[in-house]
């Protein structure tokens, strides 16, 4: 009977001890998941986020309905004059995974900026863009004919160009057509943008439509033949700050999370 009630007790133990092992593992895993993320915005507070080349947040910016978007209405009720491009400005990230929601109106237009310095006239003038823009509305409401006659494009410019459309490197390199899935305004679009020294991908709901080598031969021939000839600083930064472009149309931005690489 002693070696019985030894066994029974030992049976116990062991067992409480298995279950408080199954039960620990997964929080201690999901807490290291977590950990690794960075999250931008967390849905109720702007902290973290100001105007570029600035110590506020520009009037139109809010946090809304779990979102982070820029209100029109309340951008053009005060009497603001700076720019109202926003970062994240609390770090700088150099190699990074940055996964972003976001949608659009009809006509809309954006972008997502990174590798960005302050101090310039604008984030276009010194950061890589991931366009944000209705592919099938915006030419049809907006006048492109002088913009891209400017920039040499004499054959229908009146059109979007595939430089210029969603998920492209803006100006840079074009999102591959092929399996690209856009979905309809008003409707949320999941980006993925991934930077290493070694490659650079554009993700647009769950398609990788952009891959390059930033830095390389073919980057410079691109950046020194077309819009960011006269850039001289254009993508030359290792790091930098998260940015959102302004482009006075409403936008939505939710689930802002970035991981280091």
């Amino acid at each position: 009977m002693k070696h019985l009630k030894t066994l029974l007790l030992f049976l116990i133990l062991f067992t409480a001890c298995k279950n408080e092992k199954e039960t620990k593992t997964p929080s201690t895993t999901a807490v290291a998941e977590t950990e690794e993320w960075i999250i931008l915005f967390d849905g109720t507070s702007t902290d973290g986020w100001r105007a570029y080349n600035g110590k506020t947040l520009p009037p139109g910016w809010v946090a809304k309905n779990g979102e982070l978007t820029f209100d029109t209405a309340l951008g053009l009720e005060q009497d603001y004059k700076g720019g109202k491009d926003i970062i994240y400005g609390l770090e700088e990230f150099e190699n990074f995974e940055l996964h972003v929601e976001w949608k659009l109106p009809e006509g809309g237009n954006s972008g997502i900026f990174y590798h960005l310095k302050e101090g310039y006239d604008s984030p276009p003038e010194v950061a890589p863009e991931y366009q944000l823009i209705d592919d099938e509305n915006y030419a049809k409401i907006h006048d492109l004919t002088a913009y891209n006659t400017s920039l040499g494009y004499t054959d229908k410019p009146e059109e979007l160009k595939p430089l210029q459309q969603t998920a492209s490197d803006y100006a840079m390199h074009a999102a591959n057509p092929v399996g690209k899935v856009l979905h309809p305004v008003g409707q949320w679009n999941a980006t993925k943008i991934v930077f290493t020294p070694e490659k650079v991908e554009h993700w647009i709901n769950g398609k990788m439509v952009v891959s390059f080598v930033p830095w390389s031969e073919d980057w410079y021939e691109r950046k020194n033949s077309d819009k960011w000839k006269n850039s001289k600083d254009y993508g030359k930064y290792k790091s930098g700050y998260i940015g959102f472009q302004d482009h006075a149309s409403p936008i939505w931005f939710r689930n802002i999370k970035i991981k280091k690489l």
